[in-house]
């Protein structure tokens, strides 16, 4: 593993060319200091389901916004190769991973048995891969994924269909992140070192059908439910737990390789696709994040001809209980 810092300086080991399962990585890890990852025989049961992503999330601060609106479109602000995105779940995206994950595990249920199971998953859903806040700044742009690979290739690829590799694995404190490296064919000899991400039902990342396909290792942070399933029944449940448990958790980040050039959208369909979020500060990251009054008067100041009141993205958070 290869120890650096990102660009909030926070310290890391990376794998390359890999997207390491949690088993895995602790035998990586052997060695690091890192008192997380390890707590694995005294995390309780949670569930493993497979979620399907159709959009993205680009997060940024006020110095971003305003690069984002004059450059008109997306860029490295340290004049490096890549854009970094993430990806959006919701509520929607969260119910049907848990449809498919009792059809998966029960898939001879009775209809009563349909009606009688209760929704359980969002209760896992505790980390931050789930929550509408950010650690990146105030404003966020979500665009439907087809709709930013469509630019991607038009743009950086001469209509040709992009290629997504397993870039890396970066292993922080407390969270473990899988990089899917997008690029052009063009750069195909320079990146022909990591593998091609593949439709393998396996891995932790794939694409498939126009979807991301997401299946976490670690979804909770926080463990403050175990998961029971009464093959009986063919009924699953998040029963409380205590005490808590705190444990690494998982996400996805999506790196367009972009060199010095840009991504480049149409100001209003940027407008459109902004969103003002709420911060949630780190101790070692300094971002700085905006008030709501604060993020209007910004978008209102760069955005003129476009009236429309700033909307908060703020879906209620699925992991509490409905």
């Amino acid at each position: 593993m290869e120890a650096g810092r990102n660009r909030r300086g926070c310290l890391l080991s990376v794998v390359q060319k890999e997207h390491l399962k949690l088993d895995n990585l602790r035998d990586r890890a052997q060695g690091l200091e890192n008192n997380y990852v390890f707590k694995n025989d005294r995390i309780p049961e949670y569930p493993r389901p497979e979620i399907h992503v159709s959009h993205l999330k680009h997060d940024t601060d006020r110095k971003g916004l305003i690069g984002i609106k004059l450059f008109r479109g997306f860029r490295n602000p340290w004049r490096e190769d890549l854009v970094w995105w993430g990806l959006s779940v919701g509520r929607e995206e969260l119910r049907s991973a848990e449809q498919r994950l009792l059809q998966e595990t029960y898939p001879n249920r009775t209809e009563q048995q349909v009606q009688d199971q209760q929704s359980f998953l969002g209760k896992f859903a505790s980390s931050p891969a789930f929550k509408k806040s950010s650690r990146l700044g105030s404003y966020r742009f979500t665009f439907p994924l087809q709709e930013l690979l469509e630019a991607y290739s038009l743009q950086f690829c001469g209509g040709q269909q992009p290629l997504m590799r397993v870039y890396q694995t970066h292993l922080y404190k407390q969270e473990v992140m899988y990089v899917v490296l997008v690029h052009s064919p063009a750069n195909q000899e320079q990146f022909s070192e990591y593998p091609l991400l593949t439709d393998d039902p396996n891995a932790v990342c794939c694409y498939k059908d126009g979807h991301f396909i997401w299946r976490p290792e670690a979804m909770c942070e926080t463990h403050r439910f175990e998961l029971f399933r009464n093959d009986e029944t063919q009924l699953m449940e998040a029963r409380p737990c205590s005490p808590h448990q705190v444990y690494v958790w998982d996400n996805v980040g999506i790196a367009l390789h972009v060199e010095d050039k840009l991504l480049e959208f149409d100001p209003l369909r940027l407008r459109e696709k902004l969103k003002f979020c709420k911060g949630e500060k780190l101790l070692h990251a300094p971002v700085e994040f905006d008030d709501f009054p604060l993020a209007e008067a910004t978008v209102r100041r760069f955005w003129p001809e476009d009236p429309s009141p700033l909307e908060r993205d703020e879906e209620p958070d699925i992991n509490k209980a409905e």
